[in-house]
């Protein structure tokens, strides 16, 4: 591999800005969600077009050189960032084409969820997106994209219908059920292995401007009954009811009760996505239940429903994550998460336990990449801290959590919410039959495994040997 340390290199054809080390804009373009990445590209390269992207892919092939994609930098593992290597920087591309009479979308690559929204909800449209505004699209939307919306919508990758894809050897092509429909069925949940995806045409629905939703919060010594009741109203629930449950520690905000702040409580996220009338008769139930401490559910700007968490995940704090499908909750199981959820080692840590079901569900197992369909609920166990010294106490935290959960799991995860766990993780995560079909494709459309700094499913050792004999 080209040593880029030292080497300054040309990118022919490259209309954007290229920052370098040393630059005044590196370190801020070069930092990620994830205080713990610290990596130094020895290129960024923020694109305005598909052909920019095509130029830093063909260098980076011809000179052996590491790449990485920066969409929105929000995955845990920093792999938006290379060390000595180029970092495709998406961000200057942020297009955006609605059309409100067939309800679908071009928008490129670089756009936040904050943003998509925004615009989608000028026509009273949305489709399922991140729960965190500052979440790119692209990263959510080839994990596959898990969101409020999911269980009326479907994932992200469900709605998609076209992508726009510069390929490892730099052919800008399309992706879709007629055209290149193996690549199609990859990037749907197969992450960013094969190729940079520089426009999402994305299917849309009628929703908002306002909806029902919000927050409960509860107090911890309520939280097994909470859980119970939950997990039964959520099996139970209409595909409109959105909700995920997060043990975390009360915020010192004004709107807390000043006994509660500091201490751990239960917030249940509720999003109606159908009319708010009818959702205030199913939500009832759950309003009741306690009652909750805190009540602030409410009729609300869908956009403000996907602003709820964002204080709570603030850039730059360190961060170790992991996840797991849930196959049954049952009360041991519910007693074991909270056990564990209730006594967080940091205050910024957020366990979750979210429902899946409804559309997700209703769609084939083989009909893309991603396949964990009939799990009923998904874990993520997000411990967040500032203090490095604090690093090994967080880590631990979460594999204990994790560890005893495993054994009501599914075996599979959601690719996006894992942190830097190995390959036979991400084999787990698919299982090995899809898995082996995913192999499959990444040897036809990126044999050499240039585009490797992800959750990386690699090419076969023939595929490998093929194309790069000296390897």
């Amino acid at each position: 591999m080209a040593d880029v340390r030292t080497t300054e290199f040309e990118l022919p054809g490259f209309t954007g800005e290229l920052i370098h080390p040393g630059d005044a804009t590196y370190d801020e373009a070069r930092a990620v969600f994830n205080a713990m990445i610290d990596r130094k590209p020895a290129l960024i390269a923020r694109c305005t077009n598909a052909d920019d992207v095509a130029a830093a892919v063909n260098v980076a092939r011809e000179q052996d050189i590491a790449l990485s994609v920066y969409g929105g930098g929000h995955g845990v593992t920093g792999s938006a960032v290379v060390d000595a290597g180029i970092c495709i920087d998406l961000r200057g591309m942020k297009g955006m084409d609605i059309d409100p009479q067939a309800r679908t979308v071009r928008a490129e690559a670089g756009l936040t969820w904050g943003e998509f929204d925004a615009a989608t909800q000028e026509h009273g449209l949305a489709v399922t997106g991140g729960r965190v505004t500052t979440t790119g699209i692209s990263g959510l939307a080839l994990g596959s994209g898990s969101g409020w919306l999911q269980r009326k919508f479907g994932y992200t990758c469900d709605n998609l219908v076209q992508a726009e894809v510069v390929t490892a050897d730099g052919r800008k092509v399309i992706a879709s059920e007629d055209e290149n429909p193996d690549l199609f069925w990859g990037l749907r949940g197969g992450g960013g292995n094969f190729g940079v995806v520089t426009a999402f045409h994305l299917r849309l629905h009628p929703l908002g401007p306002i909806v029902l939703g919000g927050m409960l919060m509860y107090p911890a010594p309520m939280a097994a009954d909470l859980t119970r009741f939950w997990r039964d109203f959520m099996l139970a629930a209409p595909d409109e009811v959105g909700s995920g449950m997060a043990f975390i520690t009360a915020p010192p905000e004004e709107f807390v009760p000043e006994p509660v702040r500091g201490q751990p409580v239960v917030g249940v996220v509720l999003c109606y996505a159908g009319d708010p009338d009818e959702g205030e008769q199913v939500l009832r139930p759950l309003r009741e239940f306690g009652p909750p401490g805190m009540d602030m559910v409410d009729r609300m700007p869908y956009v403000a429903v996907q602003q709820l968490i964002d204080a709570s995940s603030p850039k730059g704090l360190l961060n170790y994550w992991s996840a797991d499908f849930v196959a049954e909750l049952p009360d041991e199981a519910v007693d074991t998460f909270v056990e564990h959820a209730t006594k967080p080692v940091s205050p910024m840590s957020q366990m979750l336990i979210l429902a899946d079901g409804g559309a997700i569900a209703r769609v084939d197992e083989d009909a893309a990449a991603f396949g964990q369909r009939t799990a009923p609920f998904d874990t993520h166990f997000l411990s967040m801290w500032a203090d490095p010294a604090d690093t090994e106490l967080n880590i631990a935290y979460v594999r204990a959590i994790a560890t005893a959960m495993k054994p009501w799991t599914t075996g599979r995860a959601y690719l996006n919410f894992l942190g830097d766990e190995g390959l036979d993780r991400v084999e787990a995560a698919f299982g090995p039959e899809k898995f082996a079909k995913l192999q499959a494709l990444k040897d036809k459309w990126d044999p050499r495994n240039l585009f490797r700094h992800n959750q990386n499913i690699p090419p076969s050792a023939d595929a490998l040997a093929a194309a790069d004999p000296a390897s």
